[in-house]
C-alpha cells in the first residue's frame, strides 16, 4: 500500500498496543542499523480512534524521532492485524489483463467491510495447489478511515509517509532470512493477539490473527493464583513454565491459556499441511512479547515436535559487535519495526 517510490531514506515506524518503536536502517542486503528508539504507550491510547488519541500517538511519535536524532521524515507505517484483513485464496484463472477486475469483484464476498470503504491490495502468489483452474493469491484490506486518520495525524507533525504495510509482512521480513524454501511459521506474540504466518519458498501461504497474547497469559496467573496483575507479570516472566518454582503452580496456571494458544497453532499446521500436500511445517520462529517467557519455546517443541527458534529482529542486519548485547535485550521486541525499515523502497 504504497504512496510514494523510489525512496530509500526512511524509517520503519511500530505503533504497537503498549509501545512504539522506530528503526532506521542503511545500504543494502544486509543492511546496517543506522537508529531506533521506543517509547511506552498508553494501551488505552493506542487502540482509540478519538481524534485526541491519535494526535497525542503522533506527538509521541515527533518526540521519539527527536530523541533518536533521525536525518529524515519519510516513514513506512505497519497496520496492525487487528485493523487489517489479510488472506491467501483461490480464484478463477484469468488473462493478465482481468485479473485486478476479477479479484476487486470477488473482493466484496471475501472482504470484512465495503469494497468502496477499503483499500484493497493484493500479490499473484502462483498456481492453486488444489485446483489446476484457479491461481492462488494474497488479499489485504483495511479501512479507508484508518488509513487516512493515520496519514492524517502523521502529517500534521511533519511526517511524510511513503508507505502503510501490514505488520506480519515486515514481521517475516526481520526474522526469516531471504530465499528460505521450507515451510517455516512464524510467530508474533504480543500483548493481545499472535500474528500467525506460514512462509514457503518466500511467499505467504497462510495468514492468521489469534485473539491470545501476553495479556491473557499474565491474567489467567493473577486469576488463578489470586494474586493482583504486577505480580502476575513478575512471576510470569520470571519463572513462566518452569515446573521446578514455585510448586509448579505458575505452570499450571497458565497452560490452559497457552493450550488455547496450541490448539490453534495445531489448527493452522493441519490446515496447511493438508492444502500443501507432501509439505511440512519445519520450523517455528517465535518472537513477540510472550516468546520471553522461560520454557515457553521449549513448551511448543515438545507439544508439536518441530524445531523452535527464537526470533532475533536484527537477524538481518549487521551492527558493532560492540552493541551485540543492548540489541539482543530488545530483539524480540522490534521484528516489525526492522521490517518496516528493511522495505524495498
Amino acid at each position: 500500500m504504497s504512496i510514494l517510490s523510489g525512496i530509500s531514506d526512511f524509517f520503519g515506524l511500530d505503533i504497537g498496543t503498549r509501545a512504539i518503536r522506530l528503526v532506521q536502517l542503511q545500504g543494502s542486503y544486509p543492511k546496517t542499523l543506522s537508529k531506533y528508539a521506543y517509547i511506552p504507550i498508553d494501551s488505552k491510547i493506542a487502540l482509540s480512534d478519538s481524534q485526541v488519541d491519535q494526535q497525542a500517538i503522533a506527538q509521541a511519535v515527533l518526540d521519539l524521532c527527536s530523541q533518536a536524532k533521525l536525518t529524515t521524515r519519510n516513514v513506512v507505517v505497519g497496520i496492525p492485524s487487528n485493523r487489517l484483513f489479510s488472506t491467501v485464496v483461490d480464484i478463477d484463472r484469468v488473462s493478465n489483463s482481468e485479473l485486478s477486475r476479477t479479484i476487486l469483484f470477488q473482493a466484496d464476498s471475501l472482504i470484512p467491510t465495503p469494497v468502496d470503504e477499503s483499500k484493497i491490495d493484493w500479490a499473484l502468489i502462483g498456481d492453486s495447489p488444489k485446483d489446476p483452474a484457479k491461481i492462488e493469491i494474497l488479499l489485504s484490506s483495511v479501512s479507508n478511515k484508518y488509513i487516512e486518520n493515520r496519514l492524517d495525524s502523521l502529517e500534521a507533525v511533519g511526517l511524510n509517509v511513503i508507505a502503510f504495510e501490514p505488520e506480519n509482512m515486515a514481521m517475516v521480513r526481520a526474522l526469516i532470512s531471504p530465499k528460505t524454501s521450507t515451510p517455516t511459521m512464524v510467530l508474533d506474540i504480543g500483548h493481545t493477539s499472535t500474528d500467525l504466518v506460514v512462509m514457503m519458498d518466500d511467499l505467504p501461504r497462510l495468514i492468521r490473527s489469534i485473539a491470545v497474547g501476553s495479556q491473557a497469559i499474565v491474567r489467567s496467573a493473577s486469576q488463578n493464583l489470586n494474586i493482583d496483575d504486577n505480580q502476575a507479570k513478575q512471576f510470569v516472566y520470571k519463572f513462566g513454565l518452569d515446573q521446578t518454582k514455585l510448586d509448579g503452580q505458575l505452570s499450571k496456571a497458565i497452560q490452559s491459556t497457552i493450550d488455547i494458544l496450541n490448539v490453534e497453532l495445531e489448527k493452522s499446521i493441519k490446515f496447511f499441511e493438508s492444502r500443501y500436500v507432501g509439505k511440512k511445517v519445519e520450523k517455528i520462529i517465535v518472537a513477540g512479547e510472550a516468546s520471553v517467557i522461560p520454557n515457553f519455546a521449549l513448551s511448543l517443541a515438545n507439544k508439536f515436535g518441530i524445531n523452535i527458534e527464537l526470533g532475533n529482529a536484527w537477524h538481518n542486519v549487521t551492527f558493532p559487535a560492540s552493541r551485540e548485547s543492548e540489541l539482543q535485550s530488545v530483539a524480540s521486541q522490534f521484528s516489525v519495526a526492522v521490517g518496516l525499515a528493511g522495505r524495498n523502497e
